[in-house]
């Protein structure tokens, strides 16, 4: 079976940035995508109409402009993307953030010699050897290094990044339906990657690069810091819990979003119309 790859973009307030995001698809040459999913999380700014006067200036590029019925959060935009995705028979799923702070050409080369099909996830660190950080203090630096070896220990996997924005999936991982239980917010990549080493599934990561300029971080960091240790110890100590449990504060059965705009490599045609996601 061949490559269906799509390109999930999540955006929340990125009005700023999400027009350079896209601009890094044009002139790629023999792209490996078959279509961007770009999913607004209900942002108070023109984002959305921003990725429409970015997608009508590119060429040879298929897209999908949603907007998510209600605001989600990070995980669970994941949700809705990954639906859509299952629903379309896509192969993989690509994951990009939409602020501008990862460059999809990181991804090529691990799209180009096949890796992808070897491996269940790969994922984007900015902690390993070959990465490159540009405007990220210190203090970030050693934090993160500091969770990277504590989620190793409890694992007993090396982790090199506990979620960054640009990582890749096979339907083994985007069609589980144990995705739906991890939480809807920034904690959904953590549970994520620690269910993928709970399940044995193939994991590899790939040095990229990251930069921080003009986004505005939606972490929380004392709030996020502790609950990112219960989940290694939650992981540890209580893994049946981890398997099987709810850890969403508010469960439902679908995320759907609105089609605002598609582009069909040519043209952008506007709309509206509710996903089944």
């Amino acid at each position: 079976m061949s490559d269906r790859i799509l390109v999930f973009i999540p955006c929340y307030n990125c009005e700023q940035q999400i027009g350079r995001v896209l601009a890094q698809f044009a002139g790629l040459g023999d792209s490996p995508f078959a279509e961007l999913l770009i999913v607004d999380n209900g942002s108070r700014d023109r984002t959305v109409g921003a990725a429409v006067d970015a997608l009508a200036e590119l060429r040879g590029v298929r897209a999908t402009v949603v907007r998510n019925v209600e605001n989600y959060n990070l995980g669970g935009s994941h949700k809705a993307a990954f639906a859509y995705a299952v629903e379309r028979e896509f192969t993989h799923v690509v994951v990009l953030h939409g602020d501008d702070q990862a460059t999809i050409t990181d991804v090529l080369p691990t799209l180009r010699d096949g890796t992808h099909r070897r491996f269940d996830a790969c994922l984007g660190a900015r902690f390993m050897s070959g990465s490159r950080l540009l405007g990220y203090s210190w203090s970030r630096r050693w934090g993160n290094m500091v969770f990277n070896l504590l989620f190793t220990l409890v694992s007993r996997r090396r982790v090199y990044d506990l979620g960054s924005g640009l990582n890749v999936f096979a339907r083994s991982v985007f069609a589980s339906d144990a995705l739906l239980r991890y939480p809807d917010d920034l904690r959904f990549n953590v549970y994520l990657l620690l269910g993928l080493y709970d399940r044995g599934l193939r994991t590899s990561f790939f040095p990229i690069s990251w930069r921080e300029e003009d986004q505005r971080s939606n972490v929380r960091i004392v709030s996020q810091t502790a609950r990112t240790v219960y989940i290694a110890g939650e992981y540890l100590l209580r893994r049946s819990r981890f398997r099987h449990g709810e850890h969403r504060s508010s469960p439902r059965g679908s995320y759907p979003f609105e089609v605002v705009a598609r582009h069909d490599g040519g043209s952008v045609s506007h709309g509206d119309r509710r996903s089944p996601a």
